[in-house]
């Protein structure tokens, strides 16, 4: 049991005071700082497996790639565990469909199988992704504004879990609209080393952070859907 002063005592400063995240939202991550990154979900493919033509022309490309863009780019490699929970659970369902006891008791021993190989054997897969910046503070307007900002006045900004610049709706639109420029020129060059890439969604987005920031916590309690969670003011 819990004491009435404990009980009765504030609670502790949220977790987003001390991550560089203020918000996601329509596929874009705003920054504290005011700025905004797209991410980039990435395949790979095999280099030591093609022949000397194919590698030279993918060496090519990747350098036509980094010639085309003039902003940086970050490439984030992630190992995790690999997940089956979704391919187990259609075993299961097929199992319990199954009405013949030997086919029934070969997916079970499969499916058993399965799971003990990914647990013991600690199987990894990779996971490659692109970061995208968008820095609004490059723009005249925005930097005259941060001159007229005080210190006290940007020190409180970075000690508040809320947005510290908050951009206009139309403000927003506008530079989510440059990201994404950068966003399909990044995919068209991606292209031209046959590497498929997808960008991340908002809910996307929030199970990235949720397993970088909680790796172990997400193997237990999964991440529900972004629309029916709710958030502090």
């Amino acid at each position: 049991m819990q004491s009435k002063k404990l009980a009765g005592s504030k609670k502790g400063p949220p977790t987003q005071r001390f991550l560089d995240i203020a918000e996601m939202k329509e596929d874009v991550v705003i920054m504290k700082d005011g700025t905004l990154r797209a991410v980039l979900l990435v395949s790979s493919i095999n280099f030591a497996l093609k022949n000397v033509d194919e590698q030279n022309a993918i060496v090519q490309a990747y350098m036509g790639f980094l010639n085309s863009i003039d902003f940086p780019i970050q490439v984030v490699i992630q190992s995790r565990r690999m997940n089956i929970d979704d391919y187990l659970n259609r075993l299961k369902a097929a199992e319990k469909q199954q009405e013949k006891d030997l086919l029934r008791n070969q997916i079970t021993d499969y499916r058993e199988y399965i799971a003990q190989l990914v647990k013991l054997g600690d199987i990894m897969q990779k996971r490659f992704y692109i970061v995208i910046p968008l820095d609004p503070a490059v723009s005249e307007d925005t930097d005259n504004m941060k001159k007229r900002r005080g210190f006290f006045a940007r020190v409180q900004e970075l000690l508040t879990p809320s947005v510290a610049i908050r951009l206009s709706e139309k403000r927003f639109q506008e530079k989510r609209h440059q990201l994404m420029l950068r966003v399909n020129s990044v995919m068209g060059g991606l292209s031209s080393m046959s590497l498929n890439a997808a960008l991340l969604d908002t809910q996307s987005l929030i199970e990235l952070f949720y397993t970088v920031y909680n790796p172990e916590l997400f193997e237990t309690q999964r991440l529900e859907d972004v629309n029916k969670m709710q958030f502090e003011g």
